[in-house]
């Protein structure tokens, strides 16, 4: 399992690495003082596991886990703990106190392993299912309204909270879905990812611009602009061939 460390403060990382010499398994492949070495360590190495201290200089932990668009598995490690239900808004698998505490690093390390080896199993279950292709019919309820919808017509979904709003026609309904998990089911041929917060259909986008931090604008058919994240505008370049 590849982790990160995230500590402004050098011996803090040094002594994590210390403690995790128990833990063959856990691979540590980087350290960051800061939220912005974070960022880039992150696209790099694609860890699963952040090791990650809150309060930094600069962007703190918590404004770091809004920048990523799939955030690893997160277990913050800090010396102040009125920030714990804060932490564990954000789905945070556990929470270390400073100095930490090697039965509570192990049990923090557990929590992490079963959580990955459930999400393998899931993927392993679901691996039959085929992805939707964009002449399937979808089927939206809506409170009193219900459509049924083919996802050729579909050019965006939009995460709102616990909910993901649907674009098609003149229609926006809410569904109780992620967007991760309608991810998993759409094409990707069809449906990109461009942000944690969007799934566009590739071939609604209308036009595309540079845009902040080497990150990319499309503006869809419908005028709608939406933004690409610096991490997927590469694979969005490929796909769109530019």
């Amino acid at each position: 399992m590849k982790a990160l460390i995230i500590d402004d403060e050098r011996l803090a990382r040094k002594e994590i690495l210390r403690l995790l010499e128990n833990h063959p398994d856990v691979e540590i492949v980087g350290e960051a003082a800061n939220s912005e070495e974070a960022l880039a360590l992150i696209d790099e190495k694609e860890p699963e596991l952040l090791f990650l201290d809150i309060q930094m200089p600069g962007k703190s932990g918590l404004d770091l886990l809004t920048d990523l668009d799939h955030a690893p598995e997160v277990i913050f490690v800090t010396a102040y703990d009125e920030y714990a239900i804060k932490a564990f808004d954000v789905n945070a698998l556990d929470y270390l106190l400073k100095p930490v505490e090697e039965v509570r690093l192990a049990e923090a390390i557990q929590k992490v392993k079963d959580k990955i080896s459930l999400r393998e199993a899931q993927q392993t279950e679901n691996i039959s299912k085929e992805a939707l292709s964009s002449s399937d019919q979808i089927f939206i309820k809506d409170g009193e309204k219900c459509w049924f919808v083919q996802l050729t017509d579909v050019r965006l979904f939009e995460s709102e909270g616990n909910y993901v709003r649907v674009y098609f026609n003149n229609y926006k309904p809410l569904i109780l879905r992620s967007l991760n998990q309608l991810e998993e089911r759409l094409n990707e041929r069809q449906f990109f990812r461009t942000s944690r917060k969007h799934i566009v259909n590739l071939s609604w986008i209308d036009g595309i611009e540079p845009w902040f931090n080497g990150g990319l604008r499309c503006t869809l058919k419908d005028g709608k602009e939406i933004e690409v994240s610096r991490r997927q505008a590469a694979r969005f370049k490929e796909l769109k061939s530019l």
